[in-house]
């Protein structure tokens, strides 16, 4: 899976913005924080959410079961405004 590239960021301090530049449904901006913004940056590249999550534990110390459900919830808002190729 991959980020389409209609799908732009910007990086704002700790935060990241994304917005859509035509040929996009999606009208929005969507802020992430930083672990959010970490995860949209590895989607510029082709990955899996099975790539993503070992990226994360790597990271941060936290358990992977927490990671992989953290991670699809963020893979599930991407997914509902038509950001991701699948």
């Amino acid at each position: 899976m991959k980020l389409k590239e209609q799908f732009v960021t910007k990086d704002m301090g700790d935060s990241q913005v994304m917005v859509a530049v035509g040929g996009s449904a999606f009208s929005g901006v969507v802020r992430s924080n930083s672990t959010a913004a970490y995860i949209v940056d590895l989607l510029k590249e082709e990955t899996t959410k099975e790539k993503i999550v070992a990226a994360i534990m790597e990271r941060y110390d936290v358990s992977e079961e927490r990671v992989s459900a953290d991670v699809e919830k963020i893979l599930d808002t991407l997914r509902s405004i038509g950001a991701l190729n699948e």
